[in-house]
Parts: C-alpha cells; sequence; structure tokens
C-alpha cells in the first residue's frame, strides 16, 4: 500500500503508525534519498498491506453519532454502537487503516483489537459493555466483543477506516 506523507510527518512516525522497522520502512522505499528531508505528498510504500482501494470494505466512524459503519462496495452492511475517547483523549479524526489484529489482546480491550495507523490507536472489544454509546475510552474506539468479532472477521488488513464527528 502506498501512504502519502502529511505535514509534519516524519520517516520514524510513519513506521510507528504502521508498526513497521524503520529500517525494513527504508528498505522499501529506494527513491528516499534522506530519510529526514520528506515532502507532503511524497508517496511512501508500506510493505505487507493491502492497497485499500482494493479491498471492497471501508469502516465510516461517527465520534459524533457514536457509531461504526461498515460498507462493502458503498453499500451500508451495518451500523454498530461505540464508545469513543473522552475529553483530553479525544479520538483521532482522519484516514486510516487497518494495520494488525490481536486476539484476546487482555485486560480491558476484550476480545479482539484491530491496529489502526495512528500509533497507539485501536478498534477494541471491551470488559465493560456498559461504556457503549458514552465518550469514555483514552481516544480508542469501543465495540462490544462480539461486534468487534464480527467485525474482525470480515474486514481484511488494509481495510479503509474514515473517523470524523
Amino acid at each position: 500500500m502506498i501512504h502519502y506523507v502529511r505535514p509534519g510527518e516524519t520517516l520514524v512516525q510513519i513506521a510507528r503508525d504502521y508498526r513497521i522497522e524503520y529500517l525494513v520502512l527504508l528498505e522499501n522505499n529506494p527513491q528516499i534519498t534522506n530519510p529526514d528531508l520528506l515532502y507532503i505528498g511524497q508517496p511512501i510504500n508500506i510493505p505487507g498491506l493491502q492497497d485499500p482501494s482494493t479491498i471492497p470494505y471501508e469502516i465510516d466512524i461517527s465520534i459524533n453519532n457514536r457509531t461504526l459503519s461498515l460498507y462493502n462496495n458503498g453499500i451500508l452492511v451495518k451500523t454498530y454502537p461505540i464508545a469513543v475517547g473522552r475529553m483530553l483523549f479525544e479520538t483521532p479524526t482522519g484516514n486510516f487503516v487497518i494495520v494488525n489484529r490481536a486476539p484476546n489482546p487482555g485486560g480491558p480491550f476484550g476480545t479482539m483489537w484491530l491496529t489502526l495507523s495512528k500509533e497507539s490507536y485501536g478498534i477494541h472489544g471491551t470488559d465493560d459493555p456498559s461504556s457503549i454509546g458514552y465518550a469514555v475510552s483514552r481516544g480508542c474506539v469501543r465495540m462490544l466483543n462480539a461486534d468487534v468479532e464480527e467485525l474482525a472477521s470480515i474486514v481484511p488488513n488494509g481495510t479503509a477506516v474514515y473517523i470524523h464527528y
């Protein structure tokens, strides 16, 4: 997949966001002659991730409505209730992709974790189902365990995730 450099991004941060070792990212981008001089819009090859445009699924997350909507080829498949970040720990807005997944991540993260291409953020289950529908997380998107398991069984890594208000 190709990532296009955004304002303020560094190659080190891009590697962290996509959970790729810096040297692996550098090896897969021989066009980068000086890793300290990236420009906005510069294409960066992210190895191991399918191009989101080749995946029929997209995820649309509305922070205000506290919903996660799954689309297949632009057609709404299902809408799930979610919990979002609380004050001082807002859920980030923007365009991301699912980078990887971890079943049974432990702790308060429920039965499934879907990592987003933003360091420290993901879509995950919860050990507190009563929190769904509220702004209570530390920025991640919480789902009921059965819902995140269903979602994870449908969407592959590389799926586009759009988060907005």
